[in-house]
């Protein structure tokens, strides 16, 4: 008896999530099959250029010379870290920085008509500081602005998926 009655909350467990419309992300549909990154290698650039190809259904090429009609061209100057000083102690010693990286692009077909103006995307951190841990709080600079670029690149592949040329 109580056997049945643990399967049966199973069962109905199970309906409900199949009810409740739970489905995995997945990667997005573009409107376009070829894009162009057309910005510095930078570390940046790298990683977006390695998520849309990820996802099996975009073609990205490097040369703007190569683009077709019907390609997009994403254009940058690349991104811009800064690290600015946000606070001191009595002493003037730095207890807290700022993180922060600016990515400005916009997006273009082959033959010119701009499909999203220039966008600044623009994210930040704050980031403690000691003398005493220099080197460890510069390997969490780094591993910070990592996070930063990788929420930059995902937002970016969101604004292109939006994109229907």
């Amino acid at each position: 008896m109580r056997q049945a009655r643990r399967l049966l909350l199973a069962a109905a467990a199970a309906s409900l999530l199949a009810g409740c419309g739970f489905q995995l992300r997945q990667a997005p549909a573009f409107g376009f099959s070829r894009i162009v990154l057309a910005m510095p290698a930078t570390a940046l650039a790298t990683e977006l250029r390695r998520q849309l190809e990820g996802t099996g259904r975009i073609e990205v090429l490097a040369d703007a010379a190569q683009a077709k009609p019907g390609d997009v061209v994403l254009e940058s100057s690349g991104e811009q870290r800064e690290r600015t000083v946000v606070s001191v102690t009595a002493t003037g010693e730095v207890r807290e920085f700022q993180l922060r990286i600016r990515f400005a692009f916009r997006l273009r077909t082959a033959d010119g008509r701009e499909l999203l103006p220039r966008t600044e995307i623009t994210r930040q951190i704050d980031q403690s500081y000691s003398e005493a841990a220099a080197l460890s709080k510069e390997a969490e600079a780094l591993m910070l602005f990592q996070s930063l670029q990788s929420d930059i690149v995902q937002q970016v592949i969101r604004r292109l998926a939006t994109v229907k040329p």
